[in-house]
């Protein structure tokens, strides 16, 4: 969506805190022995008690809340009975509306200690993230994007998931701009204009460049298995840069 005037803004800021601090306090419970089941039903909790609909459970009914993907598995992961484990590399994707606004937020992280290399990978799928935000501008392109994203992981010996990209967002969790690629697409011609709201989302790996479809008919694993990160905010165009909306406060 495009943001049209300030009641805009300030039900997309509501929203995009609502799933931070989800997100945030869903971090904050993992531990070895807790189930992914347990890990969502503390995030369904959190956005009823602040109002807000979980929008994967509410546009395409999804079998859970939160989508939480651990080891092999890079997006979509149903949450159950799955038992989480010391080293276990965990991401939690929270995305939800409230008033008819939506937001998506996801981060990846260790469980307790992990392997360096697994560790040099989550820190650096936050600053692939970033050198992404740092091209958001009114004006600028969209493939700016995708160009510092994949200029950062090619530097760093990464490769990029290519089939998930990140995507408009506001009115619905999946709206105009369609698939923004987070690696450099130089025929991409789009512009970022004035108020525009989308996610940033890449997918860092240390070998993988494809997602592929499980049997439950959500789960998405990598292609080569390899340990992937997925780190996203969601964000509105200005002329100063980029506004991100799902801060924690």
């Amino acid at each position: 969506m495009t943001i049209g005037n300030d009641d805009d803004l300030q039900k997309l800021r509501v929203i995009g805190r609502i799933v931070a601090n989800t997100l945030r306090a869903m971090q904050e419970a993992l531990r070895p022995g807790i189930t992914t089941g347990e890990l969502d039903a503390l995030g369904a909790k959190l956005l009823a008690s602040a109002g807000a609909r979980s929008a994967p459970e509410k546009d395409y009914s999804f079998p859970g809340v939160t989508c939480i993907s651990v080891n092999e598995e890079i997006a979509h992961g149903v949450p159950g009975a799955r038992v989480i484990r010391e080293g276990d590399l965990v991401n939690i994707d929270v995305s939800a509306e409230k008033d008819g606004y939506y937001a998506d937020t996801g981060a990846s992280c260790i469980v307790g200690v992990g392997a360096r290399e697994i560790e040099r990978l989550t820190r650096d799928g936050k600053r692939a993230l970033w050198a992404g935000i740092a091209q958001v501008k009114s004006g600028a392109r969209l493939n700016a994007i995708g160009k510092a994203i994949e200029t950062f992981a090619t530097k760093n010996r990464y490769s990029l998931v290519r089939n998930l990209a990140s995507h408009g967002v506001g009115r619905a969790l999946h709206e105009e701009p369609g698939e923004i690629p987070t690696w450099y697409e130089p025929g991409d011609r789009r512009v970022m204009h004035e108020g525009l709201v989308f996610t940033i989302e890449p997918f860092l790996s240390l070998g993988a460049d494809m997602a592929a479809e499980t049997g439950d008919g959500w789960t998405l694993v990598s292609m080569p298995r390899a340990p992937t990160v997925q780190f996203e905010h969601t964000m509105v165009a200005t002329k100063r840069g980029a506004l991100i909306l799902t801060q924690p406060g």
